[in-house]
């Protein structure tokens, strides 16, 4: 899809979905008297090394982790019936919420979890409306703009950070006289599977800055997930955003250099809730949240490719092969959410073009306290 024709269909999607938003406030009317603040408790297994300062965006910050096995489950009165919409049940920051379910964590909660695939534009007035509970995804532009037409939406939960030896980012194939350190991206055609209105924009355009560039500096080449390598080989492109494994084609070839990935400690998606999870039934909201943090320190608190039994569990789960798996370090899992990541998200779509209006404050966003509250985490 050409640069100019990928503009417009995500300026018509941030249409669509602002309309809709109109309709879906209306349906799903909060006002009214506040909620009484919820009691939070102190949760065994979850000290201090259960929460995390969220003003702390140094790059080796270690996640937040609780005890294997904790936070314990606090099975629901009445049992709920909970759908999660998800693009994809084969990439591996899924794993989770696949293994939670596989593991039966949210059935100790109380909870039937059915977690169906549909893609962001589709899910999102779904979420909105409440016809959904919640969306495995990220703050993109379409849901920013969602936002500010009044979806009731907010981002809730963290889903991973890249290890520090991941490569999964921007690469070039670099011209004579050129390295990795001294790279002109200004007039590059990038190749790509994720269009300008992903979170992935916020690192690309790092990333493009500190070699020249930048998101308007350049041409973009909308290619499908089979097509990014090959054009970046054969030169159809000089750039691409390549993604994990794919990255292990080109690494150690002199041909070609790293310029950079996804923030060190810093998720850029995970969990977002609509109002059946935010306001009409927090106590299930927080279940789920417990169960999926409780699934990330049991099975995911570290290395977890180290053990074999484990990976070839996974790989089955995913429906991928376990060399696949084993060729690119562990994620590092991380349910908590960075301070002003959604500010630098806006500041890049607004750079991208894809996005409208004045940025949203966190408060708007972004809803930690649900987390906290399951790690048993009293704000100061």
């Amino acid at each position: 899809m050409r640069t100019r024709d990928l503009r417009t269909a995500l300026l018509a999607t941030g249409a669509l979905l602002l309309t809709t938003a109109a309709c879906a406030k209306n349906d799903t009317d909060t006002s009214g008297p506040a909620a009484a603040p919820r009691t939070i408790k102190a949760v065994d297994g979850c000290g201090k090394g259960g929460w995390t300062d969220p003003a702390d965006l140094a790059t080796d910050r270690e996640p937040a982790r609780c005890a294997s096995g904790a936070p314990a489950p606090v099975k629901l009165a009445k049992p709920r019936k909970l759908t999660i919409a998800t693009g994809t049940l084969s990439a591996e920051y899924v794993a989770p919420l696949e293994m939670a379910v596989e593991k039966g964590e949210f059935k100790k909660e109380g909870l039937d979890v059915t977690l169906k695939v549909l893609p962001t534009p589709d899910a999102l007035p779904l979420l909105a409306k409440g016809d959904i509970d919640a969306q495995w995804a990220a703050p993109e532009a379409a849901v920013m703009n969602g936002i500010l037409g009044g979806f009731d939406i907010k981002w809730v939960a963290g889903n991973f950070s890249p290890d520090p030896k991941s490569k999964s980012g921007l690469w070039v194939h670099l011209k004579d006289g050129e390295s990795a350190s001294h790279v002109s991206m200004a007039g590059r055609k990038m190749g790509t599977m994720i269009g300008k209105g992903s979170v992935i924009s916020y690192p690309m355009n790092t990333a493009l800055k500190k070699h020249g560039g930048g998101l308007d500096k350049i041409q973009f080449q909308q290619l499908g997930s089979a097509d990014v390598l090959t054009a970046l080989q054969n030169g159809g492109v000089d750039s691409a955003w390549l993604l994990d494994p794919v990255w292990r084609k080109v690494d150690g070839d002199k041909r070609y250099a790293f310029l950079g990935g996804q923030p060190l400690g810093e998720p850029l998606g995970g969990l977002l809730f609509g109002p059946n999870l935010l306001n009409d039934d927090p106590d299930a909201g927080v279940a789920f949240l417990r169960a999926y943090i409780r699934t990330v320190n049991t099975y995911f608190a570290g290395d977890y490719k180290k053990d074999p039994a484990f990976v070839t569990e996974l790989a089955a789960l995913l429906k991928t092969d376990k060399k696949v798996l084993e060729s690119t370090p562990s994620l590092r899992m991380d349910w908590e959410i960075r301070a002003g990541t959604t500010d630098r998200l806006q500041k890049a779509y607004k750079a991208a073009g894809v996005s409208k209006g004045d940025p949203l404050p966190e408060s708007k966003t972004v809803d930690r306290k649900l987390y906290e509250e399951a790690v048993g985490h009293k704000p100061s």
